[in-house]
């Protein structure tokens, strides 16, 4: 390159070329001198470091979000993206600057200069992919529910352990910022000893068509929404203090048409300690995604409100764009939510596993969480059709 270097910055800016690096205002920058490291130059330093190249699986509403928080984690770059249509794989690596995308997955996984790879497909998928990647001995991060029910999850625990690779379990909720400070404050001991934790994810039903098939997914709203506050809960107690028995409810109240599946669903957990979480879904809630969490403790309380209460309150009288995920209108009086990636926790879930792999330390959410989180919803499926509290099986 003739000494000189060349610069990439993120996808959302222009290339930019210079030989000399210092007067620009670009603090961090992709460096193409080696195919094997990256250069982040500050005004005052300069260091090397590892690039984690990530094959991005998935080209749909996760793959979106993953997308979007990768744009700000430093030392990663995305080659490949695999789809199951090859028009949505050409169109999703177009519009992030994808080197290769395709629609076979068995040469993706066999490439050598891939080392993470990012599971964002429908939930039937996620074994059988999972299951691949394992045989391969590769590392493998996936969105949530990890399955579509404990055998599935319990066979990907299984194989990811045996392939001695990196697993993650990409749950967003416990790397939102809001959440991940309320989690400070217990630890601190503000609120003394946690005894009662409610949670609430709603919306007005799911983006794509294959959602509502339960069979595909293996729920409705209380395995689409419930992984989140479940999550929620034991990130709150603290994973030493586990869920032991549930008791559900749910019924199809608004979408029957459309689902055989719960829209809308209670879940209470106790946990060993005696402690008390109940976690509120719905797919019929208008407004907008609802994410709020309470926390309550022996000494104080914590509340967390992502999408109500946000910093913008604005009223239109005509149409303004995108306000936040799952909103029904986008005019009159409504609170549009700045840097979702950031505020739902994409960006920081997808910096911690770029930099377990690249540190090779093992995620803080493994599949061992998802398989889990897996079993307090089929105990909470097995209450819903009982009507009476189930003991939680993790064996």
């Amino acid at each position: 390159m003739g000494g000189g270097f060349t610069w990439r910055d993120t996808p959302a800016t222009k290339q930019i070329h210079h030989k000399d690096a210092k007067n620009t205002k670009i603090s961090q920058a992709l460096c193409l001198c080696e195919s094997s490291c990256l250069c982040l130059r500050g005004e005052k330093n300069v260091r090397k470091m590892k690039a984690v190249n990530i094959a991005m699986l998935g080209s749909g509403f996760v793959a979106e979000f993953y997308m979007q928080g990768l744009e700000n984690v430093n030392g990663q770059r995305v080659l490949v993206n695999y789809s199951r249509t090859e028009e949505r794989a050409r169109n999703f690596a177009r519009k992030w600057d994808i080197p290769e995308y395709g629609t076979d997955l068995k040469p993706i996984i066999r490439r050598a200069d891939i080392d993470l790879y990012l599971i964002a497909l429908p939930n039937e998928a996620h074994m059988p992919v999972s299951l691949a990647l394992a045989r391969a001995r590769k590392h493998q991060v996936c969105t949530k529910p990890l399955a579509r029910n404990r055998r599935e999850a319990k066979q990907m625990l299984k194989a990811a352990r045996q392939s001695g690779a990196l697993h993650g379990y990409a749950e967003t909720e416990v790397f939102a910022p809001a959440v991940v400070k309320a989690r400070e404050v217990v630890e601190r001991g503000g609120i003394g000893r946690v005894t009662w934790v409610r949670s609430r994810e709603s919306h007005s039903g799911p983006h794509s068509a294959h959602f509502w098939d339960v069979k595909k997914t293996g729920g409705g709203a209380l395995h689409d929404l419930g992984c989140h506050c479940i999550a929620a809960a034991r990130y709150f107690y603290g994973k030493d203090d586990p869920a032991v028995e549930v008791l559900a409810w749910g019924a199809t109240l608004a979408h029957g048409k459309k689902t055989k599946g719960e829209d809308n669903a209670l879940l209470v957990m106790r946990f060993a300690s005696g402690g008390i979480a109940h976690c509120e879904l719905s797919w019929s809630t208008l407004g907008g995604l609802d994410l709020r969490n309470e926390v309550h403790g022996t000494e104080g309380s914590i509340f967390t409100d992502v999408t109500r209460q946000t910093p913008i309150f604005s009223f239109t009288t005509k149409p303004a764009g995108y306000v936040v995920e799952k909103a029904d209108i986008d005019f009159g009086w409504t609170r549009p939510l700045p840097e979702e990636a950031f505020a739902y926790g994409y960006q920081a879930e997808m910096r911690h596993f770029v930099e377990c792999v690249r540190g090779g330390k093992t995620p803080r959410e493994t599949y061992e969480d998802g398989y889990i989180v897996n079993c307090i919803l089929d105990a909470g499926y097995q209450s819903m059709r009982s009507r009476r509290w189930v003991r939680v099986n993790t064996r």
